[in-house]
């Protein structure tokens, strides 16, 4: 997940229904320079450590950087798409209700977009 959905009460709610969470902690800095990218991993840390330096670590082992790595080419080009393409960047309607049938919409537009280019090709 994304920096915006960190937060201690997350973590703990998706490691209370059996998910292993992988959130970023803050912002990633872009064009590391080749000694940053290849510089030395950190020591294990200690359980007693803070939830959020643990996830950091946690972010830092190849695995970590894999799994997170992925929201790269799942979900962000589907909300890059829908927020450029398609010029969704709010929501018109109030309550969850309301949302909820107008996200479906959202996503009921993007797939058809999707099939379009898909035969189309």
């Amino acid at each position: 997940m994304d920096n915006g959905h960190w937060s201690p009460t997350n973590v703990e709610a998706l490691t209370v229904r059996g998910i292993e969470p992988y959130t970023a902690t803050g912002r990633d800095r872009h064009h590391q320079s080749w000694q940053e990218r290849f510089a030395q991993k950190p020591e294990p840390l200690l359980q007693d450590a803070s939830l959020i330096v643990r996830m950091t670590c946690k972010l830092e082992t190849d695995i970590g950087k894999r799994i997170h790595g992925l929201r790269k080419s799942t979900t962000e080009p589907v909300i890059g798409i829908i927020k450029e393409t398609l010029g969704f960047r709010q929501f018109l309607l109030r309550g969850q209700l309301a949302v909820a049938g107008e996200w479906c919409l959202v996503c009921l537009a993007y797939n058809l977009k999707q099939s379009h280019v898909l035969v189309s090709s």
